[in-house]
């Protein structure tokens, strides 16, 4: 396999006022074209730094992807660092200033110094066009290797990846196939999933099946690899994948690119059947993730927050004696929650959520202790979880979980 290092310039990235998306899709991307990401690392926007790390990755990887650093005021360091490394001139690229003077012209703007310096280039360069921007980018070969230098604007990143640079560097390269199946669990720890297909995963050696788990708050992937992809690994890894299945049962949501959202959301409209959400500890959170999606009116009539218990019973018609009786967080109200507001929305499925986020505890129930009610056309019932000490986690953990149930109610 070709091996990469990611260089990602700018004091932004560094102090935490922007987050580094550019790599993590340069490496999702990379990968799928047979490119594995050896390393990625983000530097400041000098000259000492971005040398360091150029002479580094030269010694270590056959492709170093650069981003940042390449606008058109004076702290944008990389072009002139990069010329100077390959000792190269700065030289004017006509069809790049050409481009760049239509592109502001289009929009009315003028056209100034500063942009005109944008089409100075290094002489031996090839130039990587930029159809969404004013920034050039930059292919540098040396010794067998490739060095490609691009903005950092993750919109104008992406399109030159796309366009031209991942195929180029596929074609250099001859990149071998990688092939991904990646199945989608909840309601089950990593622990657990080790567990149950311990015997499974260590057959997949024989195959040379890669797995990898990847666990975030209220969900495990479960990712199969192979590397070379030939028939008769791709027919193995269908057959593994039917042996995971029966071992996982309905702890699998879907897979690949699924959501949990997207998969509630396919078979509610399935049934022609609509949703409606009453919540408390998640404020809102179940809501918000259903109107995510686009055509979401098509089953999601709507939903309250009723964090005050008084509005549990103005809103919804939950009885204040029950709420006296068995709490706020309790099966009783969480199911009359659940019966509330699918009669007032008249909907055909309710959920409801009532908990302790945190971080202190309520009615003498723990922090992380949730209670999920659903109400359907034929009953209504409410279930209980036990989460963690973080209030975040708790929230997204009781979201995920209310969709959960859900999905297998009417799957």
């Amino acid at each position: 396999m070709v091996n990469a290092k990611l260089i990602c310039i700018g004091d932004e990235l560094l102090i935490g006022q922007t987050i580094n998306t550019n790599a993590a899709w340069m490496g999702s991307e990379l990968n799928q074209h047979g490119i594995r990401v050896a390393e990625s690392i983000a530097i400041a926007d000098q000259p000492a730094a971005i040398l360091s790390a150029l002479e580094n990755a030269l010694e270590e990887v056959s492709i170093i992807l650069i981003t940042g650093g390449l606008g058109p005021t004076k702290d944008d360091l990389t072009k002139h660092t990069l010329a100077a490394f390959f000792n190269q001139e700065l030289v004017i690229n006509d069809e790049v200033m050409a481009r760049n003077r239509a592109y502001f012209e289009s929009r009315g703007l003028p056209f100034l110094e500063t942009n005109e310096k944008q089409a100075e280039l290094p002489s031996g360069c090839r130039v990587i066009h930029n159809m969404r921007g004013t920034a050039s980018g930059m292919r540098f070969e040396w010794r067998g290797k490739v060095v490609v230098s691009m903005p950092g604007v993750p919109y104008e990143m992406q399109g030159m990846m796309t366009d031209e640079i991942i195929p180029s560097l596929c074609q250099y390269f001859k990149c071998p196939r990688i092939v991904h199946r990646t199945i989608l669990t909840t309601g089950v720890g990593e622990s657990f999933l080790a567990d149950r297909i311990a015997a499974w995963e260590e057959s997949l050696q024989k195959d040379s099946i890669h797995l990898a788990y990847l666990p975030s708050p209220g969900m495990v992937k479960l990712r199969m690899s192979v590397y070379g992809g030939s028939d008769a690994q791709l027919e193995a890894m269908r057959q593994r994948e039917l042996e995971l299945l029966g071992l996982l049962g309905d702890t699998v949501y879907g897979f690949d690119e699924d959501t949990l959202i997207t998969v509630v959301a396919k078979r509610l409209k399935e049934l022609g059947a609509t949703l409606s959400v009453a919540e408390s500890c998640t404020g809102g959170r179940i809501s918000h993730e259903l109107t995510s999606v686009a055509g979401s009116s098509a089953y999601f009539l709507g939903g309250v927050v009723t964090y005050h218990e008084q509005l549990k019973s103005n809103l919804l018609d939950v009885d204040p004696q029950l709420i006296a009786e068995h709490g706020v967080v309790s099966r009783e109200v969480a199911a009359a929650m659940a019966e509330g507001v699918r009669k007032t929305c008249r909907s055909d499925y309710a959920l409801s959520v009532t908990g302790v986020a945190g971080p202190d505890a309520l009615e003498g129930k723990p922090v992380g202790y949730i209670w999920i009610g659903l109400s359907t056309p034929d009953r209504t019932f409410a279930q209980d979880f036990q989460f963690g000490r973080s209030r975040q986690n708790n929230i997204s953990m009781a979201t995920w979980a209310a969709l959960n149930l859900l999905r297998k109610e009417i799957l």
